[in-house]
C-alpha cells in the first residue's frame, strides 16, 4: 500500500501522530485486521517499531488488540476516532489552561516578571520594535498592547479589517470604555459592515474613512502598531504588521491623523 507523504503530513497534522503512528494507521485501515509484522511490511516501518507504535495508538483509541494468537489488531472507524481526539484535546486543554492558571501569583511567573523587567532595563528605544509575521499573530500582538490602554486607543483599518477586529478585540474594547479610555475607529462604512458600525459605535466613535487606504493601531499616543500591506492582496499568513513602541513617533502619528479625524464623516452619516 502506497500512502501519499502530504496525506501523511495531513494525519500527522490534525490528530497529532508522529510518522509511524500515521502509517501504521493507515495500514490498517486499509486491511481492517492485521498483524504487527503485517502492518510493519505494508507501512514500511522498522519491525522493532511496530509493537511499541500499535501500543500508542491503542491508547489513543485508534485500534483495538484481538485476543488470542498470533496478536492481531483491528481498526477503529476514523469518525470515531475524530470524537476520541477532541475529547482528549479538549481535556488536555483544560489541564494545561487550569496549570496555566496556577502561576498567577506563583513564585514562577513573580521570577518571570522580574527578569523581563530587569532586562527591559537594558533595552535601547530604537531596539523597542519589530516586524511580526501573520495575522494571528498581528491579532495577539494586537490584543496585548490595547490591554494596558490607560488613555486612548485609536484604530485605521478597511472594511473587511473592521469586522475582523470587531470579532477579535469586543470583549477588551468593552473592558476599556468601561475604564474611561477613549476610542476612536476610522474606517470606510459599507453595506456588509454598516451593523456592525453601529454595534460597535456604543462602544467606540466611529467615521467614515471613505479615502484613507490605511491600517494601523495607537495606544496611549506611546505604541504603534502599523500593518504594511494592503489585506485585499495578501494572505493572511503573509500580512505583515511594524510594531514601535515609542511616543516620539507614536505621539506624531496621532497627532497627524487627529488632523483627518476631524474632517471624516460620521458613521450614522455615512450608513
Amino acid at each position: 500500500m502506497i500512502v501519499k507523504d502530504d496525506f501523511l503530513a495531513k494525519l500527522r497534522q490534525f490528530f497529532g501522530l508522529n510518522l509511524y503512528e500515521a502509517r501504521i494507521w493507515t495500514a490498517l485501515l486499509s486491511r481492517g485486521i492485521s498483524t504487527a509484522g503485517e502492518l510493519s511490511d505494508i507501512g514500511n516501518v522498522p519491525r522493532s517499531r511496530a509493537y511499541d507504535v500499535l501500543e500508542s495508538l491503542e491508547k489513543k483509541g485508534y485500534v483495538v488488540m484481538k485476543l488470542g494468537k498470533p496478536i492481531k489488531y483491528l481498526a477503529v472507524d476514523p469518525s470515531e476516532v475524530v470524537e476520541r481526539v477532541k475529547k482528549l484535546v479538549m481535556k488536555d486543554a483544560q489541564v494545561r489552561v487550569k496549570k496555566l492558571e496556577e502561576l498567577k501569583g506563583a513564585d514562577v511567573l513573580n521570577e518571570l516578571n522580574t527578569l523581563h523587567t530587569q532586562g527591559v532595563e537594558f533595552v535601547e528605544p530604537a531596539d523597542l520594535s519589530g516586524a511580526i509575521r501573520g495575522r494571528h499573530n498581528l491579532y495577539t500582538h494586537l490584543e496585548t498592547m490595547i490591554k494596558g490602554a490607560t488613555k486612548s486607543v485609536t484604530i485605521v483599518t478597511t472594511s473587511k479589517g473592521l469586522l475582523r477586529k470587531v470579532e477579535a478585540l469586543r470583549p477588551e474594547l468593552e473592558r476599556l470604555k468601561k475604564k474611561g479610555v477613549k476610542i476612536k475607529i476610522a474606517a470606510p462604512v459599507t453595506k456588509e459592515n454598516s451593523s456592525i458600525t453601529q454595534d460597535i459605535g456604543r462602544i467606540a466613535e466611529v467615521r467614515h474613512a471613505k479615502n484613507l487606504n490605511a491600517r494601523f493601531v495607537i495606544v496611549d499616543g506611546k505604541e504603534l502598531l502599523l500593518m504594511a500591506l494592503n489585506d485585499e492582496e495578501v494572505h493572511p499568513s503573509y500580512d505583515v504588521g511594524i510594531w514601535i513602541n515609542t511616543p516620539y513617533f507614536a505621539s506624531a502619528m496621532e497627532e497627524i491623523f487627529n488632523s483627518t479625524w476631524k474632517g471624516l464623516e460620521s458613521a450614522d452619516k455615512a450608513r
